[in-house]
């Protein structure tokens, strides 16, 4: 079966503005994503990354490098800065090759973030 150019969501939050929090809590978030649809690195072909405008301590991009995935295109924005947006979020676009179908790719969103999507509760 051949693979198909997909697209996964995630968000999560940070405890703090702090670089630890930060890359703790997106390392948490990729790994959750990458077990839930058992995809590697060679088969990301690029994601996306926004944070809140209240984390500047830290690039959440820099996480995903440390998981190994260095040939992998990433970047990184600010999100809109919505005045009851969740505070300390971290989102992720990744598009990825797989041979599941759409509907069965598992969006993960984690900590507080799952406010954004009640109809995806958190792994258990």
């Amino acid at each position: 079966m051949s693979k198909t150019l997909r697209g996964l969501r995630g968000a999560t939050t940070a405890t703090a503005n702090t670089s630890e929090a930060i890359l703790n809590a997106t390392d948490e978030l990729l790994r959750a994503l990458q077990q839930a649809n058992g995809f590697q690195p060679e088969d990301v072909e690029s994601a996306i990354f926004t944070s809140s405008p209240d984390l500047t301590a830290e690039y959440p991009a820099r996480a995903a490098r440390r998981l190994g995935w260095l040939d992998v295109p990433l970047l990184g924005a600010a999100e809109v800065a919505v005045l009851d947006g969740v505070p300390r979020c971290i989102r992720v676009l990744l598009h990825f090759y797989t041979t599941k179908p759409q509907r069965e790719l598992k969006h993960m969103y984690l900590r507080d973030a799952a406010t954004l999507r009640p109809d995806r509760p958190p792994p258990s």
